[in-house]
């Protein structure tokens, strides 16, 4: 007998990475670079992404969907930095999905918009098999993490576009070995682009918001966004 739970996931998936195609070609449509960030627990995705917000809202036009298993409250410290920002509640799971993030889209328009963040929900594991129609994946590492990290979590590593060791305000006094950490990175995902950055003191943050804008421009020259005023996403992918 075949396995059947294989074959569930399967279509599974298929489903999932089918809306998630059609969300890409609808953000490119629009000129909206989506960027779904992923890390552990507590490597501080929520207090970077908030400073992301606020520095991009001073040239940009920036909206957030972030996922948790329970409580609002990553919404609304997010909320603080002025963008639009809605919250998805996972419940018992412990990844976003296409179609979560597609609802969460409802009644926006999307073409107002230039940066779209997706604020995974925090696990090593579980986000790496879902595709969200992002346009850039990135894995943050803190310090507190240990060196290893890279080396235990191979698989998300290998779907990241980009690493960043997040909390570098703190490596001395945890006794955090750069080196070694920049060496395990390159041994699990060879030629990985990294960036140090502390949202605390703002280090690295330059060099972050730059990266963001430089992609932004590529994906533009590579496709200009529509003119025309626009429909709803969703309303858009459900007429479909």
């Amino acid at each position: 007998m075949p396995p059947r739970i294989v074959e569930v996931r399967q279509k599974i998936l298929k489903k999932n990475d089918e809306l998630a195609r059609s969300m890409r070609e609808e953000f490119a449509r629009r000129g909206v670079f989506v960027t779904n960030m992923v890390s552990g627990p507590g490597a501080g995705k929520t207090e970077l992404l908030k400073h992301t917000l606020a520095a991009l809202q001073r040239s940009y036009r920036s909206a957030a969907v972030v996922g948790d298993l329970a409580t609002e409250n990553d919404a609304l410290r997010l909320a603080t930095s002025g963008a639009p920002v809605k919250q998805i509640l996972t419940g018992t799971m412990c990844h976003l999905e296409a179609e979560m993030v597609h609802s969460a889209l409802h009644n926006w328009d999307m073409s107002r918009f230039d940066f779209l963040f997706i604020e995974n929900v925090g696990n090593l594991v579980c986000p790496s098999s879902w595709d969200l129609g992002e346009d850039l994946r990135v894995l943050l590492f803190a310090v507190t993490e240990g060196e290893d990290k890279p080396l235990k979590y191979p698989t998300l590593i290998n779907t990241a576009d980009v690493v960043l060791l997040s909390k570098m305000d703190i490596a001395d006094a945890v006794g955090f070995d750069l080196d070694l950490a920049l060496r395990n990175i390159q041994l699990a995902r060879p030629g990985a682009e990294v960036i140090q950055i502390s949202a605390r003191t703002g280090a690295g943050m330059d060099t972050w918001l730059e990266y963001l804008r430089r992609r932004l421009e590529q994906k533009r020259r590579a496709m200009p966004p529509v003119e025309e005023s626009t429909p709803l996403l969703a309303e858009q992918l459900c007429g479909e």
